[in-house]
């Protein structure tokens, strides 16, 4: 695989996307924003000219334009934070997702993971007393689902800052819309995004992943091989 290109790589799950790339041994563009402080892992890598770190602000059409160029694939991490501001999930995880789907399309970039959310759409939830959120994230998927490129929503469950946890339970997987509830370590979500990458039977599917201590483990690939017809 080429050079991958990981938005909102210094957030939580973000970041865990670019470790776990350089892990593989691919090459990485991580894209921030210009005040994001990057973690430990990421800054050495830098220091260390192992990682490329572009920083702009995604709304700055040329210079995202100017970021994606050259790159093969694209993770998009980005995600709301908790703010005052109700708006955030609407600029972020809806219009900043067009905007990124967008850049793609301008530069030739073909192939997109996005990171989206378990229950995305419903718009009865609690966590959409905080600014629709996942009628938002639905709104982004959809556009990423018309979009006309490779594209693949992940969806995760609650999201754990426990990486231990990756090492020892499996990823529950399912089609859209079929799991409600359950965690999973943000290791194992960043996991899930570049084995879709690497795995043509994820395009133009939405994918949910939970884990558990009693699911044992299997890759992405053979969970969708189960699933093909016939």
């Amino acid at each position: 695989m080429g050079l991958v290109a990981v938005t909102g790589a210094s957030g939580k799950t973000g970041w865990r996307v670019v470790d776990e790339a350089l892990r593989r041994g691919l090459a990485v563009r991580a894209i921030v924003r210009p005040g994001s402080v990057l973690p430990p892992a990421l800054a050495e890598a830098e220091q260390q000219g192992r990682l490329e770190v572009r920083r702009l602000d995604l709304s700055a059409t040329e210079a995202l334009h100017a970021a994606l160029t050259g790159c093969e694939a694209l993770v998009i991490a980005t995600g709301a934070r908790p703010s005052v501001d109700l708006t955030g999930p609407l600029k972020v995880d809806a219009f900043g997702v067009r905007d990124q789907i967008q850049a793609c399309r301008a530069v030739g970039l073909g192939r997109v993971v996005l990171v989206s959310s378990l229950c995305a759409g419903r718009w009865q939830h609690p966590l959409n007393l905080f600014g629709l959120i996942l009628v938002w994230k639905r709104l982004g998927e959809r556009w990423l689902e018309q979009s006309g490129l490779d594209w693949t929503v992940v969806r995760p469950g609650g999201l754990s800052e426990d990486d231990s946890r990756s090492e020892r339970e499996g990823v529950v997987f399912s089609g859209a819309d079929q799991q409600e509830s359950d965690s999973i370590p943000r290791r194992l979500v960043a996991r899930v995004c570049l084995d879709a990458l690497s795995t043509p039977a994820a395009i133009g599917r939405i994918i949910e992943i939970t884990s558990s201590p009693s699911q044992p483990a299997k890759p992405l690939s053979q969970w969708l091989t189960a699933q093909a017809p016939g």
